[in-house]
């Protein structure tokens, strides 16, 4: 069953928090999607990723510019994986229709990432969590300590 990882930001934003996880996603050898919440969220993670660092960006693409399949990050803000990926992102309250969905089964991985500060983007994942669980995925929750890194919580 794919693990589900839970991330809570608190210190971060998504901005910052992103890229590095990204990062250790291609270090693995594995492709992602990233599902947004909107494509405004879309647009602004695909100028992000390219100039986060001065010295680093992260190779993706949306549907906009083309070869979908061959991109090693895919930004999206609908259901699509076209890149066959082995991580899928959520981030902005994006979330499975359905967590028994047979192409999550393909995947090894699925990272929700939310904003600790916002009460409702904390409802949702909880309720995410819950169905998550009970879909059968072991889901990890993940926060960050006082010096801004991920501790394992449960």
């Amino acid at each position: 069953m794919t693990e589900v990882w839970f991330y809570h930001l608190q210190r971060e934003t998504l901005e910052n928090a992103l890229p590095p996880l990204l990062q250790k996603t291609l270090e693995r050898g594995w492709r992602a999607v990233v599902r947004a919440g909107g494509q405004e969220r879309v647009d602004a993670l695909d100028a992000h990723l390219w100039t986060f660092r001065a010295d680093a960006v992260l190779p993706h693409g949306r549907a906009a510019d083309g070869f979908a399949a061959r991109q090693p990050i895919y930004l999206t803000a609908g259901a699509e994986m076209p890149n066959g990926p082995h991580a899928l992102f959520l981030v902005d309250g994006a979330a499975p229709a359905d967590w028994k969905a047979p192409d999550l089964t393909l995947l090894d991985r699925i990272v929700l990432i939310f904003d600790g500060r916002d009460e409702s983007a904390l409802a949702e994942a909880r309720r995410q969590w819950t169905a998550a669980k009970a879909a059968g995925h072991p889901a990890t929750y993940w926060k960050q300590s006082d010096a801004g890194r991920w501790e394992k919580q449960a």
